[in-house]
């Protein structure tokens, strides 16, 4: 619950903005902000006073909860510019839902979904300036929860910060990717963590995603916890499959996160005609499709990243090339780009315009 969700509270704006810093060409990954954000408190059983105000850092005590018992969480999603210049998100009451469902998982309270998604247009609307109209570009928005209460014990914390801030972005992969599949570690085993989006789940990911680019991969293909041979993600994203006719993707067990980009493109795909199924896919499937020229697609999906095709997996000591023709995956990228900013119809309901007179 919050005490009262009636005013988005803009504290004090910025005098003058840092966006003549920003170079739209060349904008570096995760490493501007725009000049505010939007913060939340927990305490006493329920939310106060949602804010936007100037960008800033925030005193943590060292002894905040979160950095001693990872009671953190977090959600990406992108605003957009449709043809007329106003500001869109795309589906942010399902980044909502999810990241409720991550703070249950990981003993938090919730945030009522409403406010989440105000919050998020209260802020776009006040920087709406940084977002980059580049096709494949668009403002990151990140919206974290973390523990701030200092104590030293195991236990559910009973203060939170909830904050949203922005980051302008550029398309991450321009080329096809090479996989890795991690033949020792392990992103999420059944019954822990990896629906949520933790941010631990991220740090556990970190090494052998290094090894596998020091290697000459880009990401790392997981596979499961305990026969170590059914494919769950890619990196920080999902992972489709055309086999034949058919599009396979991981089917949710519990370990697997579930992408709101991931789900958009099944909807996508079933509404062009294409059967989708969602199934336990082990890695000899894949090898065995290769094999028999049954494999003609694999495309990875993800807020971040949207959809990147995948150039090959490396199994082993096999490397399986995948065709460099992606036509359908193309054409389905290409319908979630134009929902997105308006150039076709959204019969599908995903976007969510900004009001500009929020600030």
């Amino acid at each position: 619950m919050i005490n009262d969700m009636r005013y988005i509270i803009a504290t004090e704006l910025v005098k003058k903005s840092r966006i003549d810093q920003l170079d739209f060409n060349n904008i570096p990954l995760g490493k501007t902000f725009t000049d505010h954000m939007f913060v939340c408190d927990y305490k006493d059983g329920a939310w106060h006073d949602p804010r936007v105000e100037p960008l800033h850092l925030v005193p943590t005590h060292p002894a905040a909860m979160a950095l001693h018992y990872g009671q953190a969480i977090f959600e990406g999603m992108k605003a957009y510019k449709n043809l007329e210049g106003q500001p869109i998100l795309f589906r942010p009451e399902m980044n909502a839902k999810r990241l409720n469902k991550s703070a249950d998982r990981m003993g938090m309270p919730g945030f009522p979904e409403e406010l989440f998604v105000e919050g998020l247009k209260h802020l776009v609307a006040t920087d709406q300036a940084w977002i980059p109209t580049d096709e494949g570009s668009a403002l990151y928005l990140r919206p974290f929860m973390y523990a701030d209460e200092p104590f030293i014990g195991m236990r559910a914390a009973t203060s939170f910060k909830f904050i949203i801030i922005a980051s302008p972005s550029s398309p991450i992969f321009s080329k096809r990717i090479k996989l890795k599949a991690e033949p020792q570690y392990i992103r999420a085993a059944h019954g822990g963590t990896g629906e949520a989006k933790a941010a631990g789940n991220y740090a556990a990911a970190i090494k052998p995603t290094e090894i596998a680019k020091n290697e000459g991969y880009d990401q790392v293909l997981w596979l499961d916890a305990h026969d170590h041979k059914y494919i769950q993600e890619v990196g920080t994203m999902n992972i489709f499959f055309q086999i034949g006719d058919d599009f396979i993707t991981p089917k949710l067990d519990g370990s697997i996160l579930a992408g709101i980009t991931r789900d958009s493109v099944i909807q996508l795909l079933r509404s062009e005609g294409y059967r989708v199924k969602e199934k336990l896919i082990s890695i000899d499937e894949i090898k065995e499709a290769h094999v028999t020229g049954q494999l003609k697609e694999a495309f990875g999906t993800g807020t971040a990243v949207g959809i990147t095709f995948i150039e090959g997996i490396a199994i082993g000591n096999d490397y399986l090339k995948l065709s460099e023709d992606n036509p359908v995956a193309k054409s389905i990228k290409e319908k979630l780009h134009q929902i997105k900013t308006g150039k076709i119809v959204d019969k599908f309901n995903w976007v969510v315009e900004v009001n500009e007179a929020l600030v």
